[in-house]
């Protein structure tokens, strides 16, 4: 039985890794008593007793943490955005090429921003296979519940009386310094940033990514990009490109699950791709525990909430 320890378990991400982990058989979770959660000695003691360690932390103390590990067995999953493209991290998403086996080999692991994770599954496909020029110039739109800002977001969104302008979706990110950016960039390979409009809307969780473009774009016809995603995901168990005739497509549809959906949208001029699935789902702590059930050499789905692929 693997000894997991969840470094910042009261927090959204951590408290949604503990409840999907908790009744598990092949895992014993160590806790902290409230008392001790914040304590660095027991913190410490905690990590180097563990043999998988999520760290649920804001960067800096994510950083801090991660220089605690003194037992060499001990593997780092972090869910801040400290180490997502620091040397000798591997970055936690499993479906690009290659990547599954080595997430399986590392022992520092940084988990994928959500944001993050809606762009890199629908650009570095089309990056990787030619169909997008690496110097392409790009715009980005991605609606978000309002869990993704952490308690404090939460606790503005369900107060009794919240702030009226609450009651409408809000643009942020607006200096176009958004923390998920430099990933989306390293990880695709693209030379510039995209031009990226978070969106937080009044509703508890799920994700709508939206990458717009022209068929000029690509180097290959609009109608070919269905069978070119699913190819690309073919042995990607969390991962499934869907159909839809509906007019409208909801940013919570995927709410409560771990896995993700992808749309192409619209016609041979102009399409949009868009990819669904929870915030706090493949967009974090279901992508912590993908990434965990890899390195244990288990099926990553197990303990996860999924739909399946048709």
């Amino acid at each position: 039985m693997k000894r997991v320890f969840i470094d910042g378990s009261a927090g959204t991400t951590g408290l949604r890794i503990h409840d999907r982990i908790s009744m598990r058989k092949d895992l014993e979770v160590l806790t902290l008593s409230e008392e001790t959660r914040k304590d660095p000695a027991a913190r410490k003691n905690a990590i180097n007793a563990s043999d998988i360690v999520f760290l649920c932390l804001p960067d800096a103390a994510a950083e801090e943490a991660a220089q605690w590990v003194n037992n060499p067995d001990t593997i780092l999953i972090d869910t801040s955005t400290a180490h997502r493209t620091s040397p000798g991290w591997m970055y936690g998403f499993p479906e690009l090429t290659g990547q599954h086996d080595k997430v399986a080999a590392a022992s520092r692991i940084a988990n994928p921003g959500c944001h993050a994770s809606g762009v890199i599954a629908l650009i570095r496909p089309l990056i990787e296979t030619g169909m997008l020029d690496p110097e392409v110039l790009l715009s980005c739109f991605s609606l978000t519940g309002y869990s993704g800002g952490g308690k404090k977001m939460i606790e503005a969104y369900e107060q009794p009386s919240p702030d009226p302008l609450f009651q409408a979706p809000r643009v942020y990110g607006l200096t176009q310094q958004h923390k998920h950016i430099p990933e989306i960039v390293h990880i695709c390979g693209l030379k510039y940033a995209p031009v990226f409009s978070p969106v937080v809307a009044p509703y508890y969780s799920g994700m709508e990514v939206a990458v717009p473009l022209h068929a000029s774009m690509l180097n290959c016809p609009v109608g070919n990009l269905s069978e070119l995603f699913r190819e690309y995901y073919r042995n990607a168990p969390l991962i499934s490109v869907a159909e839809t005739s509906d007019s409208f497509i909801s940013a919570c549809q995927m709410a409560g699950r771990d896995d993700m959906q992808i749309l192409i949208e619209g016609n041979q001029d102009r399409v949009t791709l868009i990819s669904l699935f929870d915030n706090l789902g493949k967009g974090a702590s279901g992508a912590a525990i993908q990434n965990m059930n890899i390195v244990l050499d288990i099926p990553e789905t197990t303990g996860l909430i999924t739909g399946g692929k048709p």
